[in-house]
This record gives C-alpha cells, structure tokens and sequence, in this order.
C-alpha cells in the first residue's frame, strides 16, 4: 500500500475516534473521554498514525529494519 493510502486511511480511523471523543465529551462523560484518550482506541490511532511519520522519515532503512548497505 502506497504511503498517501496509508496516511489517509490513519487519519480516518482518527478522525472516528476524535468524534467518539466528542460524543463522550457532550454526553458529560468526563471519566470515559479521559481514559479514552489516555488509554483507548484514540491512543492507539494516534499512535499508528505516528508510527507512519516515523517509518516514513527513516527511508534509509531496510526491509528488515536494518540500514540498506548498497553494494557489497
């Protein structure tokens, strides 16, 4: 999958968890907003979408991780 469908798909699950957020925030559930960002589902989207960012800034890495050695 292509970077940008990657991206862009991250951000729409974000964008479903921000307004989960915002639909605990307006039914006065304080409590089940905070862990839902601490803990939840809006922290692990986040956090997926940075892991993205972060891969896609390391682009000297190898498939396995590993700093690619070009020619031997």
């Amino acid at each position: 999958m292509k970077y940008a469908q990657q991206t862009q798909n991250a951000l729409d699950r974000l964008d479903q968890s921000l307004a989960t957020l915002r639909t605990l925030i307006k039914r006065g559930q304080n409590a089940d907003a905070l862990r839902f960002m601490e803990e939840g589902d809006l922290k692990e989207k986040f956090e997926e979408l940075q892991s993205i960012i972060t891969i896609s800034s390391t682009g000297t890495l190898g498939a396995r991780g590993t700093t690619q050695t070009g020619t031997f």
